[in-house]
């Protein structure tokens, strides 16, 4: 095999059974089989019949469990589910090898013409917040709002601290880099990668740094983990590269649905000047910035990006829309909701 070959990666019917994945109390999973990908989907009972639906992509290196804080704290607010993307968490590589953003965003899409739930309100995180932007540009009827933490969007002045995520892409590092790092235990793997991510890691609970390490763990002894990340951040450079209508810029002012962008001042990752370009190139957003927040402001602040979540929806009349059908739910059998009534109450 020459030093620019990525090592070989066996079909996902002939995977080896690694360990089971955490599912927190009140989740579940389940596996989805579409055409030429199986995903894997956290979910929570709804609260209540009715909500809206709700999906949540993560960014690279993480997984479903990254949303697992906020919707937790948004359950009677939407009826949410969380993907693994291809290769990533505990859904196996896609059968084409294709991990580019468009790759991806075609899973996403695969998901939601399935599944028959959307438009949703979509949420994504990092190369999560890149995919869902090409989803919301050439599928506008899939989604309702979108919601961006640190989107990788092209910069022209990459932050420093994203430069080894970067040369993942180089063909060849991936591989030397597993070699010189083969004597790193899991606890400093997940000790860096938080330092990485989050503005303070001293947030993270005794708990949850216990949890990622053994999400680590049981990641590390997956044959295509370094191939999933060595090909996504391949996928994220070839993205900044593409100009045109492809460019992911350009789909950015194609996005019709509101869009709230959440940026983090101590983002080592994304950098946080390029918050106003972003509101100003999402033609309906709404800008939150969190001075003391990191890569991962949905993990380090989730109430915070929950309450802003909410403001979106009442802003885009949403949440009255809600108020309205739950009226007329109560009111069916007994007297119907008047039509100025029902107009005044999806205005709130």
């Amino acid at each position: 095999m020459s030093s620019t070959e990525l090592p070989f990666v066996p079909p996902a019917n002939v995977l080896p059974k690694v360990g089971t994945v955490r599912v927190a109390e009140g989740e579940r999973l389940r596996s989805v089989e579409l055409p030429g990908v199986t995903l894997t989907v956290r979910s929570r009972p709804p609260a209540r019949e009715g909500l809206p639906p709700a999906l949540y992509v993560h960014g690279l290196g993480g997984s479903s469990q990254n949303w697992s804080a906020l919707m937790a704290l948004q359950d009677g607010v939407v009826d949410g589910e969380a993907l693994d993307l291809p290769g990533f968490g505990d859904s196996p590589p896609p059968d084409d090898g294709n991990y580019s953003v468009t790759g991806h965003a075609r899973a996403v899409i695969r998901y939601l013409d399935a599944s028959g739930r959307g438009p949703v309100h979509l949420f994504g995180n990092s190369l999560g917040g890149a995919i869902t932007t090409r989803v919301a540009a050439v599928r506008p009827d899939l989604v309702r709002t979108l919601t961006l933490v640190s989107p990788a969007l092209p910069e022209i002045r990459v932050q420093r601290a994203a430069v080894p995520t970067g040369l993942l892409a180089v063909p060849g590092v991936a591989l030397l880099f597993t070699r010189l790092t083969r004597e790193w235990t899991a606890e400093q793997r997940v000790r860096g990668v938080m330092a990485l991510c989050y503005g303070d890691p001293g947030r993270v609970t005794p708990e949850g740094f216990r949890n990622a390490v053994q999400e680590m763990e049981r990641r590390l002894r997956l044959p295509y983990f370094w191939d999933a990340m060595a090909r996504s951040a391949r996928g994220i450079v070839n993205a900044y590269t593409l100009g045109g209508q492809q460019g992911l810029w350009r789909q950015a002012e194609r996005v019709l649905a509101p869009t709230l962008l959440v940026y983090g001042g101590r983002d080592q990752l994304v950098g946080f000047r390029m918050a106003q370009k972003a509101a100003r190139a999402f033609r309906d957003s709404r800008l939150v910035t969190l001075p003391d927040a990191g890569h991962v402001a949905m993990m380090e602040y989730p109430e915070t990006v929950a309450l802003a979540f909410r403001e979106l929806l009442e802003d885009a009349g949403e949440l009255g829309t809600q108020r309205a059908r739950r009226a007329g739910r109560a009111n069916a059998g007994g007297e119907a909701v008047d039509e100025e009534g029902t107009d005044e109450s999806m205005g709130g």
